[in-house]
């Protein structure tokens, strides 16, 4: 990793959450004498054992691996963000400070045990030379590639800017591979990844926020400007779910979009009085008055639940969706020898009134922490009065939980055929445009695809049925129900135009989303699931209800 031997590195990096803000820390914790002594011992003790297991240990011993295990084995009786980062994952500090690499623009995953493309990054190597959503890599620069060693893959397609990389790939519609020859070039990575009004009539601006890497501060005031030059912005829903976090100062920025200058928007806190820092807005902001949606769920944390702790402390808007992940601790990343580095936990972040957001109480696995005080849920107040509660998380204003799937659209989900399927029909109907295509046409194709296929679905139901067969031919006392058994059996066998017919509009709209996907990318995939995404379109309703929405923010509920 570069920086590693420059400056900047030199210096310790702050996780805010998952964040990271580059300063020296100055704080200093008190100890005593008898520590001095206990740190000494013990490193002597460890010292002393891994010396004499490396040299004298019955069979040959690996020296790196097995003091890693030993660091390992120390880190896991921590919390599960303390970690020791190796050599091999310093571009991957990188990549989180500075949200560039070298690469070709594509996103790959396993799929049916294969390497396979599932995003193209508009604009970037990939996409300009004819690589597609589905394509399963089988070689990098004449390397087959191994499903199992994923990591190694992702680094073999990462590489300098400028350098060559040959890609060889499977395509579903055909029978010969293809060979791509590609120059790496640098990648920025986007956090705002789709922003526009909807409906595009209307004057609600949607932000859809991936991650708070460095440039989001600048991606989100550039999309702001860019919607505001077009028309008026008198509302707005900032779109947290699945957004892992980042670094905390641009949390801070992008809360001080809404807030007034001056205003609390996170503390942390460590071991130490003096590690308390308080983080204010520092601007006025853009757009002080427009109505505000946050819409969190399980996968928001870290300075997601900054943003939405913030917002929701000020009473500055609404927050619908599922209760936040709950990650409240603030990561130190300090440099070590060799090219390593150390993660660790330094900190925990409060909301403005006061709230700590971390659920997971890691105290209490062992007596390592000395004086951890068990995670108590409390009660705090909003500015206006509310009532929210500490640890566990953010819990929503309006609790809004995702529609229930069938099992049956499960598993067809799971076993990738919708992803399949749309691949194919692309292939055939590259001429057609998004907007002309007739979902009863696609629906009826989808079922025929699934008949090629020969897709059998078992339930729940089914599976119990069939270990009942099989127990009453294993137990005589059971034989008379066998053939109940066998004729309820048959009820289950061809049924799959039913199934296809009571799920029909699930099945439409995850379609409707994978084309939108291959025909206009990552942003007209995000625009066409909206339409159909409950816990957007209640919100939503809840946003333009204006009297509920003065009423509940400013008199309390």
């Amino acid at each position: 990793m570069k920086s590693s031997k420059g400056k900047s590195f030199k210096k310790k990096i702050i996780w805010g959450l998952t964040g990271i803000s580059v300063f020296s820390l100055f704080g200093f914790v008190y100890v005593t004498k008898d520590i001095y002594f206990e740190i000494a011992k013990n490193i002597d003790i460890f010292t002393r054992v891994y010396k004499e297991i490396t040299f004298n240990y019955v069979d040959q011993i690996n020296p790196e691996k097995f003091l890693r295990s030993g660091i390992k084995g120390m880190l896991s009786t921590l919390d599960p963000y303390t970690n020791f980062i190796d050599e091999k994952k310093q571009d991957d500090i990188e990549l989180l400070t500075n949200g560039k690499y070298g690469g070709i623009g594509v996103s790959i995953g396993v799929k049916d045990n294969q390497i396979t493309i599932f995003e193209l990054m508009e604009g970037y190597a990939a996409q300009r030379q004819g690589l597609r959503v589905g394509d399963v890599i089988l070689e990098v620069n004449n390397k087959k590639v191994i499903p199992e060693k994923f990591d190694e893959i992702s680094s073999l397609v990462k590489g300098e800017p400028g350098t060559f990389l040959e890609l060889k790939v499977l395509r579903e519609t055909l029978k010969d591979t293809l060979k791509f020859n590609l120059i790496r070039e640098q990648i920025v990575i986007k956090n705002l990844v789709y922003y526009g009004f909807y409906p595009e009539e209307s004057n609600t601006a949607y932000f859809k926020l991936n991650t708070f890497g460095r440039s989001l501060g600048d991606e989100l005031k550039k999309a702001i400007l860019e919607l505001s030059q077009q028309k008026e912005i008198k509302s707005v829903v900032l779109d947290l779910r699945g957004n892992p976090g980042g670094l905390l100062d641009v949390a801070v920025d992008v809360v001080n979009k809404f807030i007034p200058k001056g205003e609390l928007v996170v503390t942390t806190k460590g071991r130490d009085a003096a590690s308390l820092k308080n983080y204010y807005s520092q601007q006025e902001p853009l757009l002080a008055k427009a109505d505000l949606l946050l819409i969190i769920n399980e996968g928001s944390a870290s300075a997601s639940e900054i943003v939405a702790g913030a917002i929701q402390d000020h009473d500055r808007g609404i927050i619908v969706g599922g209760k936040s992940f709950g990650k409240g601790l603030v990561q130190t990343i300090t440099p070590l020898s060799y090219n390593t580095s150390l993660k660790i936990t330094s900190a925990k972040y409060f909301t403005p009134s006061g709230r700590c957001i971390q659920k997971i109480d890691y105290g209490k696995k062992n007596d390592v922490i000395a004086g951890y005080d068990t995670l108590i849920e409390s009660t705090f107040a909003t500015d206006h009065k509310r009532r929210v509660f500490s640890y566990g998380g953010i819990t929503p204003d309006s609790i809004v939980q995702d529609e229930k799937i069938s099992g049956f659209v499960q598993d067809i989900l799971a076993k990738g055929l919708l992803f399949k399927f749309a691949n194919i029909y692309y292939d055939a109907n590259q001429k057609e445009t998004f907007v002309n295509l007739k979902e009863e046409k696609i629906l009826s194709e989808f079922h025929l695809f699934l008949q090629k296929e020969k897709y059998k679905y078992q339930s729940e139901i089914e599976k119990k049925v069939s270990e009942l067969v099989s127990l009453s031919e294993k137990d005589k006392t059971f034989a008379v129900l066998k053939n109940k058994m066998l004729e309820l059996q048959k009820e289950f066998k061809d049924n799959l135009s039913q199934l296809v017919e009571n799920d029909k509009q699930d099945i439409r709209d995850f379609l409707r989303e994978e084309l939108a996907s291959r025909y206009l990318g990552l942003n007209g995939r995000i625009k066409a699931s909206l339409d159909t995404d409950k816990q957007f379109q209640i919100g939503l309703r809840l946003l333009h209800d204006k009297i509920y929405y003065n009423k509940f923010l400013q008199k309390g509920s």
